[in-house]
C-alpha cells in the first residue's frame, strides 16, 4: 500500500484522492451505465496516473433517482453495478495494485422503497415507527412548518396510513432518518462495520451537516439575499442546517471509524470557510478530512486566491490537515470557469499546496462541462428547480477514454451523453507527453518523490503582478511555488538561487531561473527546488 514518508502519518495525509462516479467511469457489458467490473478493467490506468486512493459515489441497491444517493439497502451492491462477490474482487484487485477505496456513507437519508421507511409509514406503532422524521399537521391541515427541501417545494410529505408527515431534506422518495433515534445510529454503524470488515479503507459521509433539525420545528427565517436564487434558497436554514447536535452524530461515526485502524473519515460538510474547523472536532474527533472547495468557489485571480488559501489556513484547528478539492459529482466542472491553459496552473496549486488533494474523474485531461439535451436531462435538481443552472448532469456525463463515438466508455447507449467527438479523451492525452493529463500524472510524480511538498510547512509569499506564489519547506528542503494567473507574461521578482523541477507547459526541466526574477510565460507555473539559505 501507498504510504508517505513518515512512518507515523496517516496514509491520506500524502495521498492523492480520485473521486469516481462509478455509473460513469466504465461500462463493462453493455447496458450503458459504468460498473465495478469496469472499474476493475481501468484499475491500472489509476495506477499509471499515481492515484493512491478513490472514492465512490454509491454503488449501493438503490432506483437511482439522484445518482444512487436514494438507497434502498446498504448491504446490497445495485444489480447494475454488480453484486458483492465483484466488489470484493475489485476491493482486493485495487489493493494489489496499493490503492485504497474509500465508500460513500449516506447516513441522512434512505430511499422510500428501504425495509425501514416501509416498516416506519406502516403504522404509529411499528417497530420503527420512530426511524425517520414524522409530524403532525399543522391546524390548517397542511406542513407542520414552512422549512423547504432542497429540491423544491415543502420539505414535509403526507403519509395517509400514518395521517402524520415525515421530512425529506432532498427528494420526496428521501426520508430523512431520525438520528436523536439510538437503534437508527446502531443501524448506522452496523452498516460502517459491514463494509469495514470487508476491507474498505474509509467513507466520505453525505450531507453530513444535516443529519440533526431542530426539535421544536421552528421555521426558518427569510434569507435576505433570496432575490434571484432558486425558491428552495428562499429562507436561510438555521434550523435544519448545521445544527449544534450534528457535531455529535459525527462524532458518534467517528468513533465506529475508529474502531478499525488506519481508516478514513472525510466528508461534506457546509458553511463558510470559517465554519469549517468545528468539523474536525476539539475534545472529541469528528472528520479527519472535511472537504474544502475553496480553490472551486474563490474568483480566479491571484489575489482572491492568496486571501481564500490563507482564510482556510487560518481556519484550521491546530493539528487539522488540510484538504483541497478541485471537482466533484455536485460541482461544476473548474474548467469550464477557468479554462484549459489556467487549468494547468491550478493542477500545480493543487499538488503543492499543503494539504490532502482530491480531484474528479476528468478533471486530470482538463475536462469541460458536457451538453445536455432537455430530452435527456437525468438530475432531479434541474427538473423539479429549472432555469437556475443547477443541473449536475454536465459533470455527470461519462468519461471519454478514446475517440470512438462512445468513447471506450460503453458499447451501448450511454446512459448520459458524452464529450462530442474531437473532444478530449484519455488514449489522446496519454500519447501526448505534454498534455495536461500528463502534467498531472508528472505533478504526482514530484510530490511523491519530495516530503517537502508532501510534509513540508507552508509559507506565503506576497502575490503581485497576478502572480501566486509560496514555499513549501523542511529542515531539509525548500521549494518555491509561483504560478501566473494570467493569460500574458509576467515578471516575478526574487532572491534565491534553485533548479527548476517542474514548468506546467513542461519543458525547461532542471533548468536554472536568474537570482532576481523569474519571467513566467503566460499560464505558467514552475516548481523550483531551492539552494539552502
Amino acid at each position: 500500500m501507498t504510504a508517505g514518508s513518515n512512518d507515523e502519518s496517516p496514509w491520506w495525509q500524502s495521498a492523492v484522492i480520485y473521486e469516481i462516479a462509478l455509473a460513469s467511469f466504465q461500462d463493462s457489458d453493455g447496458d450503458g451505465k459504468g460498473d465495478l467490473a469496469g472499474l476493475r478493467s481501468r484499475i491500472d490506468y489509476l495506477k499509471w496516473l499515481g492515484v493512491d486512493a478513490v472514492w465512490l459515489t454509491p454503488i449501493y441497491k438503490s432506483p437511482f433517482r439522484d445518482l444512487g444517493y436514494d438507497i434502498s439497502d446498504y448491504r446490497a451492491i445495485d444489480p447494475a453495478f454488480g453484486n458483492l462477490g465483484s466488489f470484493d474482487e475489485l476491493l482486493t484487485a485495487l489493493h494489489e495494485a496499493g490503492i485504497r477505496l474509500v465508500l460513500d456513507l449516506v447516513p441522512n437519508h434512505t430511499a422510500d422503497d428501504h425495509e425501514w421507511f416501509v416498516e416506519s409509514r406502516s403504522s404509529r406503532n411499528s417497530a420503527k415507527a420512530d426511524w425517520y422524521i414524522w409530524a403532525e399537521a399543522a391546524e390548517n391541515g397542511g406542513p407542520p412548518n414552512n422549512w423547504l427541501s432542497r429540491f423544491g417545494g415543502s420539505a414535509w410529505e403526507w403519509c395517509e396510513a400514518r395521517r402524520q408527515y415525515y421530512y425529506h431534506s432532498f427528494l420526496v422518495e428521501q426520508p430523512d432518518l431520525n438520528w436523536r433515534n439510538a437503534e437508527v445510529r446502531a443501524a448506522i454503524a452496523d452498516v460502517m462495520r459491514f463494509w469495514l470488515d470487508r476491507g474498505v479503507d474509509g467513507f466520505r459521509v453525505d450531507a453530513s451537516a444535516v443529519l440533526i433539525k431542530d426539535a421544536h420545528l421552528r421555521d426558518n427565517p427569510p434569507n435576505p439575499e433570496a432575490e434571484g436564487k432558486p425558491p428552495p434558497q428562499r429562507h436561510t436554514p438555521v434550523f435544519t442546517d448545521d445544527r449544534p447536535e450534528t457535531m455529535h452524530c459525527i462524532e458518534f461515526i467517528r468513533g465506529i471509524i475508529d474502531e478499525y485502524p488506519g481508516r478514513l473519515l472525510c466528508g461534506e460538510v457546509q458553511g463558510k470557510t470559517d465554519r469549517i474547523g468545528h468539523f474536525y472536532g476539539t475534545e472529541r474527533p469528528r472528520l479527519h478530512l472535511p472537504l474544502n472547495f475553496a480553490l472551486l468557489d474563490t474568483p480566479w485571480e491571484a489575489l482572491s486566491l492568496q486571501a481564500a488559501i490563507d482564510a482556510y489556513f487560518n481556519a484550521l484547528p491546530e493539528q487539522a490537515w488540510p484538504v483541497w478539492v478541485i471537482g466533484g459529482h455536485d460541482k461544476q466542472r473548474v474548467a469550464s470557469k477557468i479554462g484549459e491553459a489556467q487549468m494547468r496552473v491550478l493542477a500545480m496549486l493543487l499538488m503543492t499546496l499543503k494539504g490532502t488533494p482530491f480531484l474528479y474523474m476528468g478533471d486530470e485531461i482538463g475536462r469541460k462541462r458536457v451538453s445536455i439535451p432537455p430530452d435527456r436531462i437525468r438530475d432531479p435538481f434541474e427538473k423539479l428547480v429549472p432555469g437556475f443552472g443547477l443541473c449536475r448532469d454536465p459533470e455527470r456525463a461519462p468519461m471519454r477514454w478514446d475517440a470512438s463515438a462512445n468513447g471506450g466508455f460503453t458499447s451501448g447507449h450511454p446512459w448520459l451523453p458524452l464529450d462530442p467527438e474531437g473532444s478530449a479523451n484519455i488514449t489522446a492525452q496519454q500519447s501526448d507527453e505534454r498534455s495536461i493529463l500528463a502534467l498531472f500524472r508528472a505533478l504526482m510524480a514530484v510530490r511523491r518523490k519530495h516530503a517537502c511538498l508532501r510534509e513540508g510547512r507552508y509559507e506565503p509569499l506576497r502575490s503581485q503582478n497576478d502572480v501566486l506564489a509560496f514555499r513549501r519547506v523542511t529542515d531539509g528542503q525548500e521549494m518555491l511555488v509561483a504560478l501566473n494567473i494570467a493569460s500574458e507574461p509576467r515578471k516575478w521578482r526574487w532572491q534565491g538561487r534553485g533548479r527548476l523541477l517542474l514548468s506546467t507547459h513542461l519543458d525547461q526541466a532542471s533548468s536554472s531561473p536568474p537570482e532576481t526574477s523569474i519571467l513566467l510565460r503566460g499560464n505558467e507555473g514552475v516548481i523550483i527546488a531551492l539552494e539552502p539559505r
